[in-house]
């Protein structure tokens, strides 16, 4: 019996696929890292033990393992490896959910909106909320520590695990923290494994914290001739308050939301602001009409602000349909750089300065309350110069992320995509440190081998 037969023997039928076009199918995320390939096999666990199995005969075989969720990863950290397994959690679905205790335990296939409808009905509510959060995983999003438009008052996805089950190397699975909001017994572990992106362990059960339902929402939105002038009203709403959302769109995202979805945005626009309160009671329109007065002063062309829930959701819609309507341009090379929120407008000039160099549509979008950006770099993969200088953009907006005192991820994780940019950012030191505890929990260096390090 070959090794591969003794894995689909010790697994429930139909769990391991070995069809040469069904492996095609999982050979990369959203990121479609070009070093992709078939792997050995896919095995789609539907529980915790199988995922002992796969991780007890991987170490035993020396197999790599890559875990998976939905695929929606932007950095290539599902890329398959020659020879390895894609260890999928889509099937891998259950939810509990206690609204004394405001919980929920929830395995990692769940997506993010069916999290967050399945705890609704008790009239709770869980902020993380990536622009994807209709089609990426619950455990996905542990293990990038995944982000979105509410984090700029709300946290990230490290905020809300509270505990998890994780299976290690060796197969053996272990659980870290619970159902309780204060506990500081011991190394905090859960921590270190929400962002590891699978390479110290399998994600297969986790404890989230819960926060009673988000109050309505008032909307800004103000549309601006200038990035700098848009980048100095973001500045000072973060000074004044804290909004429940501050997002940006620059023209071309604008234009290309426009094409798709006929709003009536001002095409002649150099950016949009796009900001929320969800204070309470009559606060929020007070803090609205703050935002806006604040927009005016920064010569906005023009301001608007509704408490009407569908108006302003429509504007939010508009901002999560960014990247797909500006990848309907051309293929896409999708950053997920950041700065200090003073930078911000660095950032952005800096990134104009660099496509205008590279002779390249590179669109802007941020969540530009806490100076998370992702520019969107536009090229064609069947012309190689084209293709040769949008990898060069790719490596300079980092460069000039990190010159800003910014960081080359804030939501998207490393992958296999940034890896080569991480020792600059963080220093040898704490690649070194890095290194130590992957070694220590993954000896055999078989979890996820080529991602972060």
């Amino acid at each position: 019996m070959s090794t591969i037969d003794a894995l689909t023997a010790a697994l429930p039928d139909g769990a391991v696929i070995t069809d040469p076009d069904l492996l095609t199918t999982y050979q990369h995320d959203w990121a479609r890292d070009p070093d992709a390939c078939n792997p050995l096999a896919v095995v789609r666990a539907t529980c915790t033990d199988d995922v002992q199995t796969v991780m007890r005969w991987a170490s035993a075989n020396r197999i790599p393992v890559v875990p998976r969720g939905a695929g929606s990863g932007l950095s290539g950290g599902a890329t398959a490896v020659k020879g390895g397994i894609v260890l999928c959690t889509e099937r891998m679905r259950a939810i509990s959910v206690d609204p004394v205790t405001r919980t929920a335990v929830v395995q990692p296939g769940l997506l993010n909106a069916e999290v967050k409808r399945a705890v609704a009905e008790h009239g709770l509510w869980y902020p993380p909320d990536p622009s994807s959060f209709e089609m990426c995983s619950i455990g996905g999003n542990a293990a990038t520590n995944a982000g979105g438009l509410c984090c700029v008052k709300y946290g990230v996805t490290t905020d809300y695990v509270l505990g998890m089950q994780v299976v290690l190397a060796d197969g053996t699975a272990v659980r870290l923290g619970g159902p309780r909001l204060k506990d500081v017994a011991g190394l905090s572990l859960t921590k270190l494994f929400v962002g590891s992106e699978g390479t110290l362990g399998v994600i297969t059960e986790l404890t989230l914290r819960l926060i009673p339902a988000q109050p309505p929402q008032t909307t800004v939105v103000a549309t601006f001739s200038s990035l700098s002038d848009a980048s100095a009203a973001i500045l000072e709403i973060t000074r004044a308050l804290r909004p429940s959302m501050l997002e940006f769109m620059d023209s071309v995202a604008i234009n290309a939301v426009e094409d798709e979805l006929k709003m009536g945005l001002d095409r002649t626009a150099a950016a949009l602001v796009l900001a929320r309160s969800d204070a309470p009671g009559p606060y929020a329109e007070r803090e609205a009409e703050t935002m806006a007065q604040i927009c005016e002063r920064s010569k906005a062309s023009e301001v608007f602000h509704t408490a009407d829930p569908e108006d302003g959701e429509a504007f939010c819609a508009a901002r999560r349909f960014a990247i797909p309507a500006v990848e309907r341009k051309g293929s896409l090379l999708l950053e997920d750089v950041g700065v200090p929120v003073p930078r911000l407008a660095d950032l952005v000039l800096g990134i104009e300065k660099i496509a205008q160099q590279r002779e390249l549509m590179v669109s802007v979008i941020a969540h530009a309350g806490d100076g998370n950006t992702h520019p969107l770099i536009v090229y064609n993969p069947d012309d190689a110069a084209m293709t040769e200088r949008a990898h060069l953009a790719f490596g300079e907006i980092m460069d000039l992320a990190i010159a800003l005192g910014g960081t080359i991820t804030g939501e998207h994780g490393v992958g296999r995509l940034k890896k080569a940019w991480l020792p600059d950012y963080v220093g040898e030191d704490v690649m070194e440190l890095t290194r130590k505890i992957k070694t220590a929990l993954d000896p055999l260096g078989i979890l996820n081998p080529g991602a972060i390090l």
